[in-house]
């Protein structure tokens, strides 16, 4: 398009230039000649004049109409081209980039829901894997608690729902990409969750026998319902921002949407008015441009069937590029057949400058014959000429640019040479296009010289006739050759298409090869190599040829890299398949250890059963030793006791020896299986070394092998995570291993003496596994307690990015309409200046014109008095003259005033545009130094974060270590502290995770910061360039403007000065005649004005519509180039080619502006010239005339001429002016353009940096929040620390009174067993005093042990139990001191731990401490940063404020500038228009002096002939004149045929062209160029008939004049004779010229045929190449094909070995999962054979206490029995008395038995009172009030199973009474069976409960009752027994009421009683009382 607009251009210059000096020499002979005719002053030529006058007038008239009709149709015509090619342009881009656009949405739609299926899936999974995890916790209560599903709850609403419209950025496309990315992590990340599930799952499938308690059940439910509520909460979180992320998106849709309609509505309305305007034109042309108007429309019809051909073409070049792009892989072998290629083309061009050398000889000689005749058309040849030259230049460039490609698709560096290439070139034909603008002013030159060309005689003239055929030919030789440079320019249009699809596919080649970057690093060094062989030309060739060996050398050596390679990668599969058979071994020596395992198991259970029953053994030889320790006789049997327990212990020794030998071997086989594990990892880190090279290889290679890789090493990465975790499990197993042996080996080891140490060590560990648990607790809450500060820090940090991210929404919104309403304004300003300086042109043109005009009409009135008056009669015509200077210097004044207006006014806006650019400038540099403080806070800030980031990555780093040994720990611990780690684990996860997200972000906006800076430098450079320039601009403005002045000022002086002269003329008196004679012309003057303006009147309409519809084209135009430019810098991101293409079209426009402003510069000029001339024949006329007013005039005139000529200067000056301020508009233009860049860039950087400090807000809010936070933590910390210390004192204290108390009671104990009966007494009773005080202490220490220690508790428990189990072990009394002992000094280390874990904490607080300083540091740096952000961000808006007033102050004078625009345009047309008239009027005059002065030749001519007489020469004249016309007619035949030869020509073109289109599918372009050449041709050939004819005519009518003057010319023969010889001499140099141009057109059509031949070898190597493409193509999908299958098999083998792995994998966790319940079963065996210790031990101990207050009570009874017998209390009977009275009648008598049996009366006795009693009572009061002698004996204590009904109902009734009787103030508690807890349980109930419990018989009641009891509880019954057995001596015998109570005797106070012993408590009562 720019090269054809040029040739337009210059073409157009050229012969508008040919015109004018065609004129200016046209009018230089009419001034001579008519000087020579009004000297001699004929006066016949009057009649015949006026005749010829007439017939050249109307000729010319038609041929002016003609010539402007057709120049506006052809400026139509390319103004409609030039609109039609770049709507055709734009609609391709936009489909191309819609069609993109629309696939890349398709495709990432698909990854989307291809991602969200699968996410789904995963969720389902997981949630069906989670329920089943939770039901398997809820069955089993020692697994540990896994994480839950939260983790992957934040990424369930991030999809965002597919793009809904056509159109989509860039950015969104990048965003989607890391939107997939994303997906396919969580994806990656929840098969991981998923397959936890599954491990859990089996496992718990293994493990669901055990069942756990209620409480945990609870627990978990309350966790899961916890999660579930945190899950509603962030999905709604989720789905808001899902929402918010639709409306922004839907929002943008809408914009992009509105503006593509917009640009439609514009781009209709536009085709609508080009319609309309063809419509007009065809309308007002008539019906020659009627069939015009047609074919335009045609056109029209093509270009839309063009359109969609060329929509299918492009899909079809797309898919043709998609196959390019998979044949790239075989570009060497393309670049070999490129360099032959090359060599062809070198060839070529070789050839072609020699042609252009010779083209450049004939033009030479060209030049030389056209400079002796100095013809016109000699211009237009030459620029055919220079045309051809241009062509051929071009065509070489698309041979460099068709070989640079077909490199670039080699290597991509290569463009860049052969841009450089192309840049000489074009370097070249610069230089070309100088000595042709040098040719073309030698020409002009040539033709401003008048004086050259004379033709002297009327032979002359037919010589011209004939010199036009001449010409005509010619023109039709040029037509042919337009015709060939028409065919090479779609031919080169087509070859740069073919550029394009190859720059594409070079486009898709760099992108290719940046991926590959890494292996061509040596090609790299070749490329540079190509650089200079580039650049020079003469060695390409053996450069080249080195190039190829070079390559071949690295395509081996790269070949040999993939030999090495493959071998490695065969190397690694033999690896795989050693580290498979070493795993097998490994799953070998697993099973050989669990099959040891299921021994030890067995064993295990063996030895379980054994020591039951040992225990049992030993609790009946206790019993046998209790009965027989006062008989000697047993010795024999504890001797054999003695001897099965010592082969029992020799036995047991042997199978700890064995199980020590097994435990060697475990621990052989376990330090096998590490090493094994080792080498294993090592040889895992060759393999992940091996595969990282193979993967660097192959992402090399091709980009389908990077995703093979890449999917290998995420399952090589899962095959080492687990084999990681599979390492951790034996070491675990390990370990659980080494400690079973170990207890297993202790408990061996364990005697029964010995026992009792091995426990204390066993509770000492669990003591400090206590400790371990509590610390771990107390991190664990730390660990919550900061992540929960982290968790709201991200939700505040989070709320303030989504306001931020609002926010700068709007701004964009904001930024954008500011944009918009800049670039409006922009453009208003540019019309604006266009507007002045087309004002400025048309004033000048003005004031120019309407001086010519009025010396033109001065000049016609002067030449038509001459015509009137025969007789020369001096009249006045000096008024007329003075009065039109006199209007004329009124006008120069007016137009003076407004032009002064105008200037000042412009001043003024440059001033104010001034103001705004210095303020603009002011605003810019403080935003410069605001975003030097930000960026300089930012950094701080981010150094900062990063500082802190780094320091929670540690922390978490270490919680989680922490937390895995937690893990490690708590599967051997209790199921509470599991849910709790559950718990945290949980919560560490979600925190780990979001700390992730927080680096993720903070590194993003460092990347941004970065580029900020980048940017903010680059448009400080560029603003500093814009003022400095902004400076010199207005110092060059006002120094103009002065100069200006001045000048204007100087001009209205000498105005002034001319008119007082004129004044002084008039004055004189010899001026009044003539003044009356020009009063009578003016009025005849005046009415043919009127009929002249009436005329001009109709013109200017049908002007001022033709100007409308212009403008109108015009605006859509500038319009359609605005959306070019707009779409321009959408697409800049996407090629930067379209920013230089557009760029070339304004510079070409530009360009071709100028030209035309030159061009009528030159018309100007002209026009001049002839004004001269006439002025000069004029003065000549009047100085023939003789007359004095003729001499006034003629100095008037002269003096008016020297003005006109000092204005023209002034008017050069001006427009020299006008392109200076043109010049320096359009800087200021592109530096405001500048400027506004820059703003946007610096708004960009604000928000960026208030989304920093937004963000920075929330990390401070985060912070302060953890501060306090921590505070409360600290305190807390301390009142625990105080809690702590508080019960050390009193642990401290008790350990004390302990350690006091059980010194004293030793020695009492051992005194007590040596003593007889009578002493045992005395000792009881000290024993009781002693022991009240102790239980006391011992309950209070109790208390106080469980709030804090479990420890102490199971010693209390252990104490009660061994009190049931030692009834009879009374010999082993001091062993139990010692026992006692060593529980004091366990609790003396409890105590040592306790200040050890209390040291511990005090350090842990001294650095939270210090971590709590160190945080308020960076607290208070990040507040002072914040408050400074503040600041600059309010400073901020004040100035985007400032900056909103001024650009609605530059609105308002944009509007004020346009306004001023429009006046000015209607003033310019009108002007015009008046323009146009004058110079139709001028060319009419100009017409009839041509005429008048050939006539007047002729007559010259025939009195000379008349005067000598000679007809005979006349005749001869006649005759050649004859010969003349046949030799036309010859040369109307020869026409002819050059006419068939050129359409036999056309139809060769067109046949080529078909066949060039059949290649390149363009025949409609083609077609549509031949019809409008046929078109032109037959207007042409129109014209020239018509121009015939009219010669025709011409030629009749000189034969008539001939006829007539035949009479006449007889006496000129002598002259004939003379001019014969003459024209015989012109004839022959003709004749010449004609040999001359035969010969040129021979060289033009040799010219022709060798063009079509280069045509013809165009397509031929078009051809070839396509062909060697498709054989490329092929060969690329062969290796593709193969490389595919060879990839495909690969992959399958990976699978396999995955899959193999995974199920090596699966074995090895079931495995390790059976190990694990086996050790877990093993650890639970150990637990029970501990408590079952404990409880031996505790029950010894209780036995011991039992047994002494069973000695103390006994002597108690028996004093008890011995005092009261005998004797009844007063009390008793009066309460049995009344008690007898209140029961009911029907129980009366249980109570007479009750009191009878306390009485002592026997039952016999009391029947028989009772029943006479049922006959009367005073049988029963006498024989109750004199009752017999009490008797002592008791009745025997029934069991509590045995009771009968009668004595449970009695008891019932007389408990009642009891109860009303004697209640006391303060009601007793009622303890039920069910009220109290087991010994298990923390919360026991005091001693007293269970010292009630029964004790052992001595005939074995123990044994009995031993297998109904529990074994975790102390045996006792059901209820209590009223009365215990003794063990002493055989007759003791204890009373129905008493009962075994120590606290009860000595105190008389009312006990809590239960149902079970209410009775017995109530007759305690009784008798106390």
């Amino acid at each position: 398009m720019s090269s054809w607009l040029g040739s337009l251009s210059s073409g157009l210059g050229q012969s508008l230039g040919q015109v004018g000096g065609s004129l200016s020499s046209l009018t230089g002979q009419i001034s001579s000649f008519t000087k020579d005719m009004l000297l001699e002053g004929t006066e016949e030529v009057e009649a015949t004049m006026a005749e010829f006058q007439i017939s050249s007038s109307r000729m010319k008239e038609i041929e002016a109409i003609h010539t402007t009709l057709r120049a506006e149709n052809e400026r139509l015509k390319k103004l409609c081209s030039d609109l039609e090619e770049k709507h055709e342009a734009a609609e391709l881009q936009i489909k191309q980039q819609s069609a993109d656009y629309r696939k890349q949405l398709q495709q990432k739609e698909v990854e989307v829901s291809h991602l969200k299926a699968r996410q789904n899936a995963l969720q389902d999974q997981l949630q069906k894997l989670q329920t089943a995890a939770q039901s398997a916790h809820l069955e089993v209560g020692s697994l540990p608690s896994t994480t839950t599903s939260a983790s992957f709850v934040p990424g369930i609403s991030h999809h965002v729902s597919a793009f809904r419209g056509d159109d989509m950025d860039f950015g969104d496309i990048i965003w989607s990409q890391q939107e997939i990315n994303r997906l396919s992590d969580e994806v990656s990340r929840l098969e991981s969750e998923v397959g936890h599930w599954r491990h859990i799952a089996q496992s718990s499938k293994g493990q669901g026998t055990n069942s756990s308690d209620q409480s945990e059940i609870c627990k978990l439910q309350s966790v899961i319902k916890e999660l579930k509520q945190k899950l509603s909460q962030e999905i709604d979180v989720h789905q808001h921002e899902l929402s918010v992320l639709q409306d922004a998106h839907q929002h943008k849709l809408g914009e992009i949407s509105r503006r593509h309609r917009e640009e439609l509505g514009e781009y209709e309305e536009r085709i609508e008015e080009l319609e309309n305007l063809l419509h007009r034109d065809g309308s007002d042309i008539g019906l020659t441009d009627h069939s015009k108007v047609h074919e335009m429309q045609k056109t029209v019809h093509i270009l839309q069937t063009e359109k969609t051909e060329s929509v299918k073409k492009i899909q079809e070049l797309e898919a043709e590029i998609k196959d390019k792009d998979q044949k790239l892989s075989l570009t060497e072998n393309e670049k070999e057949i490129l360099k032959k290629v090359q060599e062809l083309l070198n060839v070529e061009k070789s050839q072609i400058i020699q042609e252009c050398e010779r083209l450049k000889m004939e033009v030479s000689q060209f030049i030389t014959t056209e400079e002796e005749r100095i013809l016109p058309d000699n211009m237009s040849v030459k620029e055919e000429l220079l045309r051809l030259q241009q062509a051929l230049s071009d065509e070489q460039k698309e041979i460099m640019r068709l070989s640079s490609l077909n490199q670039g698709n080699i290597l991509t560096e290569d463009i860049l040479e052969l841009k450089k290439s192309l840049q000489i070139l074009k370097e070249e034909n610069s230089s070309l296009n100088q000595e042709k603008e040098e040719l073309q002013k030698a020409l002009l030159t040539f033709q401003n010289e008048p004086e050259a060309i004379k033709f002297p005689s009327v032979e002359d003239m037919n010589l011209k006739s004939e010199l036009n055929n001449l010409k005509i030919d010619l023109e039709t030789k040029k037509l042919e050759l337009n015709k060939s440079i028409a065919e090479k320019e779609t031919l080169i249009a087509e070859l740069e298409e073919l550029d394009k699809q190859n720059q594409e596919a070079t486009k898709h080649m760099i992108l290719m090869k940046d991926q590959l970057s890494k292996q061509y690093n040596e090609s790299d060094i070749t490329v540079n190599k190509l650089k200079q062989d580039v650049n020079d030309e003469k060695k390409r060739v053996s450069q080249l040829e080195n190039e190829k060996a070079k390559i071949t050398q690295e395509l081996e050596a790269h070949k040999e890299k993939f030999n090495q390679r493959e071998v490695a990668l065969r190397d690694l599969n033999i690896n795989k398949q050693e580290l498979e058979d070493k795993i097998k071994d490994l799953i070998d020596q697993l099973d050989k250890s669990q099959e040891y395992i299921s021994n030890i198991k067995k064993e295990n259970s063996v030895l379980q059963e054994k020591i039951k029953q040992n225990e049992e053994d030993l609790f009946i030889i206790r019993n046998d030793l209790s009965k027989h320790l006062n008989q000697e006789s047993n010795s024999n049997f504890q001797n054999d006791l003695l001897k099965e327990k010592e082969t029992e212990i020799r036995n047991l020794n042997k199978r700890l020896s064995e199980m020590k030998e097994l435990n060697k071997n475990l621990e052989k086989t376990v330090f096998d299986v590490k090493m094994e594990n080792e080498k294993l990892v090592l040889a895992c880190e060759g393999m992940k070394q091996q595969l990282q090279e193979s993967l660097t290889v192959k992402d090399q290679v091709s980009l389908e092998k990077d995703t093979i890789i890449e999917a290998l090493r995420m399952e090589k990465g899962q095959l080492e995570v687990e084999l990681h975790q599979s390492e951790k499990r034996l070491l675990e197993q390990a370990h659980k291993y080494e400690q079973t042996i170990e207890e297993l080996s202790d408990a061996r080891k364990m005697n029964t003496s010995a026992l009792q140490v091995e426990h204390e060590c066993l509770i000492k560990l669990n003591q400090e596994r206590e400790f371990e648990i509590a610390k771990l607790r107390t991190k664990i809450e730390q660990m919550d307690s900061d992540h929960k500060e982290t968790k709201e820090i991200l939700t505040t940090s989070l709320a303030g990015q989504k306001e931020l991210t609002e926010l700068i929404k709007e701004k964009e919104i904001f930024i954008e309409q500011l944009q918009k309403k800049l670039d409006a304004h922009i453009q208003i300003l540019e019309k604006n200046e266009i507007f002045r300086q087309t004002i400025e042109e048309k004033d000048k043109n003005l004031a120019v014109m309407k001086e010519e005009n009025n010396h033109l009409k001065e000049e016609l009135e002067r030449l038509r008095d001459q015509q009137s008056r025969s007789v020369p009669v001096a009249e006045p015509k000096t008024l007329d003259i003075i009065t039109e200077l006199e209007t004329e210097v009124t006008q120069l004044n007016v137009i003076k005033d407004n032009l002064e207006e105008e200037i000042k006014h412009h001043k003024k806006t440059i001033e104010d545009q001034h103001q705004n650019k210095v303020q603009l400038l002011q605003t810019l540099q403080e935003q410069k130094k605001e975003i030097d403080e930000f960026k300089s806070q930012h950094e701080q800030m981010n150094i900062t974060h990063t500082q802190l980031f780094l320091e929670k990555d540690e922390e978490i780093k270490n919680l989680q270590k922490t937390i895995n040994q937690i893990k490690i720990q708590l599967h051997e611990e209790r199921q509470d502290i599991q849910t709790e780690t559950s718990d945290v684990f949980q919560e560490t996860k979600v925190q780990t995770l979001n700390v992730e997200n927080g680096n993720e972000k903070h590194d993003l906006s460092k990347a941004e910061i970065e580029r900020l800076v980048k940017g903010i430098k680059e448009r400080e450079m560029e603003i500093k360039l814009l003022n400095e320039k902004n400076v010199s601009l207005t110092r060059q403005i006002d120094q103009l403007s002065k100069d200006e002045v001045g000048k204007l000022t100087q001009i209205i002086q000498q105005k002034d000065l001319e008119i007082q002269a004129l004044h002084a003329r008039i004055s004189s008196a010899s001026y009044m005649q003539d003044v009356v004679y020009l009063q009578q012309q003016l009025q005849a003057y005046i009415m043919e004005r009127e009929n002249l303006l009436s005329v001009l009147n109709e013109k200017t309409r049908e002007n001022s519509q033709v100007k409308t519809e212009y403008h109108k084209i015009v605006d859509i135009v500038a319009a359609k180039e605005a959306a070019l430019l707009k779409l321009q810098d959408e697409n800049q991101k996407l090629s930067s080619r379209f920013e230089s293409s557009g760029q070339d079209m304004v510079k070409e426009t530009i360009q071709n502006l100028s030209r035309i402003i030159r061009e009528k510069d030159i018309e100007i000029d002209a026009l001049g010239q002839k004004c001269q001339t006439l002025l000069t024949v004029l003065q000549t006329s009047d100085s023939g005339n003789g007359n004095v007013a003729g001499g006034v005039n003629s100095n008037q005139f002269e003096e008016l001429l020297r003005e006109r000529d000092k204005l023209k200067q002034q008017v050069k000056k001006m427009e020299e002016w006008k392109q200076q301020v043109i010049t320096t508009v359009q800087n200021m233009q592109h530096e405001s353009a500048q400027l506004q860049d820059e703003l946007h860039k610096l708004q960009a950087q604000v928000l960026v940096d208030s989304d920093n400090n937004s963000k920075l807000q929330a990390d401070y809010t985060g912070l302060i929040q953890s501060y306090e936070e921590n505070e409360t933590k600290l305190r807390s910390f301390g009142q625990e620390l105080a809690h702590v210390q508080h019960s050390i004192g009193q642990l401290h204290n008790t350990k004390d009174l302990l350690l006091g108390k059980l010194d004293v009671v030793s020695p009492q104990l051992s005194v007590r067993s040596a003593v007889v009966l009578p002493t045992a007494d005395r000792q009881s009773e000290t024993s009781n005093e002693a022991s009240k005080p102790l239980q006391q202490e011992l309950d209070q220490l109790r208390k106080i042990l469980q709030e804090k220690d479990a420890t102490i508790r199971t010693l209390q428990e252990n104490n009660h139990r061994l009190c049931d189990s030692v009834a009879a072990t009374s010999g082993l009394e001091r062993k139990e001191q010692e026992e006692m002992d060593s529980e004091i000094k366990q609790i003396k280390e409890k105590q040592d731990i306790l200040q050890k874990s209390l040291k511990e904490k005090d350090l842990l607080i001294k650095a939270k401490s210090d971590q709590l300083l160190s945080l308020n540091e960076n607290l208070t740096n990040k507040t002072n940063e914040n408050e400074v952000l503040k600041q600059a961000v309010t400073n901020l808006k004040e100035r985007t404020l400032i900056l909103e007033m001024d650009i609605h102050k530059l609105k308002e004078e944009n509007e004020k500038i346009v306004a001023m625009s429009r006046e000015k345009e209607t003033e310019f047309r009108a002007l015009q228009e008046t323009n146009m008239r004058i110079s139709m009027m001028l060319r009419e005059k100009e017409f009839e002096s041509n005429s008048m002065k050939e006539k007047a030749l002729a007559f010259e001519e025939l009195l000379k002939e008349k005067e000598q007489g000679n007809t005979g020469e006349l005749n001869q004249l006649l005759n050649e004149v004859k010969s003349m016309q046949d030799k036309a007619v010859k040369f109307q035949q020869e026409r002819d045929q050059v006419m068939l030869a050129l359409k036999q020509k056309q139809m060769e073109s067109s046949s080529l062209q078909n066949e060039v289109q059949h290649f390149r599918d363009k025949e409609s372009r083609l077609n549509q160029e031949l019809e409008r050449l046929r078109n032109h041709l037959l207007e042409t050939e129109d014209s020239y008939t018509r121009e015939a004819l009219a010669a025709e005519d011409r030629e009749t009518k000189l034969k008539k004049k001939i006829t007539v003057l035949e009479e006449k010319l007889v006496s000129s023969s002598n002259a004939v004779e003379n001019a014969s010889h003459q024209a015989s001499l012109q004839v022959e140099s003709l004749q010449e010229q004609l040999n001359v141009i035969s010969r040129q057109r021979d060289e033009t059509v040799l010219q022709l045929s060798v063009s079509q031949d280069q045509v013809k070898q165009y397509a031929l190597s078009l051809a070839n190449l396509q062909m060697v493409l498709e054989q490329f193509q092929q060969e690329e999908k062969a290796i593709y094909s193969a490389e595919l299958e060879k990839q495909k098999k690969e992959m399958t083998e990976w699978k396999r070995k995955a899959e193999n792995l995974e199920g090596l994998v699966t074995s090895l966790q079931e495995n390790l999962e059976e190990a694990n319940a086996a050790l877990d079963s093993a650890s639970r065996l150990t637990e029970q054979l501990d408590l079952k210790e404990e409880q031996i031990e505790e029950l010894k101990k209780q036995g011991e206490l039992r047994q002494e207050m069973l000695d103390d009570v006994q002597n108690k009874l028996m004093n008890l029995i011995n005092s009261t017998e005998g004797k009844v209390d007063k009390v008793l009977m009066r309460n049995l008395f009344i008690g007898h009275f209140h029961t009911p009648k029907n129980k009366r008598h249980e109570v007479l038995r009750l009191m009878g049996s306390i009485l002592g009366i026997k039952k016999e006795e009391i029947e028989e009172l009772l029943n006479e009693d049922r006959r009367g009572v005073t049988r029963w009061m006498a024989g109750w009030l004199g009752g017999g002698g009490s008797k002592s004996v008791p009745n025997t204590p029934l069991r509590p199973n045995q009771q009968s009904v009668f004595n449970s109902s009695f008891s019932e009734l007389f408990v009642k009474f009891l109860e009303t009787e004697s209640r006391p103030s303060v009601p007793p508690l009622k303890l039920t069976v069910h009220d109290m807890k087991p010994l298990d349980s923390p919360d026991r109930g005091k001693p007293t409960h269970t010292a009630s419990g029964s004790f052992t018989d001595t005939k074995g009641s123990g044994t009995s009752r031993r297998p109904d009891a529990n074994p975790f509880l102390a045996p006792r019954s059901a209820a209590v027994p009223l009365i215990t057995p003794t063990v002493l001596g055989g007759g003791g015998t204890g009373h129905l009421l008493m009962k075994p109570i120590s606290e009860a005797l000595p105190t008389f106070t009312p006990l809590p009683v239960s149902p079970d012993d209410s009775a017995g408590a109530v007759l305690k009562d009784l008798l106390k009382q």
